[in-house]
């Protein structure tokens, strides 16, 4: 009876002990995940401080101020290029 009491303590400690690995392993899944958000959040926030950094630097002085007019009014007439074809295409209900 010693052996059979021994192979299930055998069993059980095996099964604990493949629960406690798939559960670290889990936790490792889950922390790599978590990195990999991490990193891209701070490459995504690092490129869009370059992009200002090179946009301060590029609308200094005279001709930046030029550009920044430029770039204005083209902005400007694209939003009202879109808003004057968008309500073109809205349709009249007609009550009768």
């Amino acid at each position: 009876m010693a052996s059979i009491a021994s192979a299930v303590q055998n069993l059980i400690s095996s099964v604990v002990s493949i629960a406690a690995s798939l559960v670290n392993s889990v936790l490792a899944v889950l922390q790599a995940v978590l990195a990999l958000g991490q990193e891209l959040l701070s490459s995504v926030l690092h490129l869009l401080g370059s992009f200002v950094e090179f946009i301060a630097s590029l609308l200094q002085g005279t001709a930046g101020f030029m550009f920044a007019n430029f770039f204005t009014i083209l902005i400007v007439g694209g939003v009202y290029y879109w808003y004057t074809r968008q309500g073109g295409k809205q349709q009249i209900k007609k009550r009768t």
